[in-house]
């Protein structure tokens, strides 16, 4: 395909696409001005034509893949509302990896993600929360909202060798035996943790007791 056709049917649905189709493949540092008029077929100042800059770029890339969020099927208790979409937006980002750190690095909300924060807080308003309520719970959430956390940090690797592994092991438990009674006593302990499973876990701890906050009247102001 030359460049002059290329150009001609450029828009910024297809600039967008060729973006998220670059970063799903390489990451979201891939996805440059340069990187996507490659992709193209065309120069990188074709791209200005359709989208001001980079940051643009991908707020559009981040837009166009929370549209697949779509409206969700109303439930009768707001959790589990709430948990669908935040599961959902999950969906999302599981399937693109990159858009943790695009969501994160945004500037500003983009008008899908004040979309789909509005919709939050509309499933809780639709349940009775409070205003108040709602603002602490939406802080609470943090980037749980959008379906990811960030984990603490990672513990040391055990080494493979059977000997050093013992010996590790053993200088471990003296120094931190809280952390080797949880690892070893753990149910399914030694197995891998289940992602989805721990994430549904910490999600539904926070709605439950937000839902018991709300259930004993709380305000913000008794709790000063």
């Amino acid at each position: 395909m030359s460049t002059s056709i290329s150009r001609s049917r450029l828009d910024r649905s297809r600039v967008v696409a060729a973006a998220i189709e670059l970063a799903d493949e390489q990451g979201l540092d891939a996805a440059s001005m340069r990187g996507v008029a490659d992709r193209l077929g065309v120069t990188a100042m074709a791209l200005y034509k359709h989208v001001a800059n980079r940051s643009q770029l991908i707020d559009e890339m981040v837009d166009r893949l929370l549209d697949d969020i779509g409206p969700l099927p109303e439930q009768d208790d707001w959790r589990r509302n709430v948990r669908a979409r935040i599961l959902a937006s999950r969906a999302v980002l599981t399937a693109h990896s990159w858009m943790r750190d695009a969501i994160e690095t945004r500037p500003l909300a983009t008008p899908r993600t004040l979309a789909h924060m509005d919709a939050l807080m509309a499933a809780m308003f639709d349940g009775g929360l409070s205003a108040d309520l709602v603002h602490h719970t939406m802080h609470a959430l943090s980037t749980r909202m959008w379906g990811f956390t960030r984990d603490v940090l990672p513990t040391p690797r055990v080494p493979d060798d059977p000997e050093e592994r013992a010996i590790a092991m053993a200088d471990f438990a003296t120094s931190y035996p809280a952390i080797i009674r949880m690892a070893t006593d753990a149910d399914r302990a030694g197995v891998a943790c289940d992602e989805d499973a721990e994430f549904g876990f910490a999600l539904d701890l926070l709605l439950d007791g937000v839902a018991h906050l709300h259930e004993s009247g709380w305000r913000s102001t008794t709790a000063r």
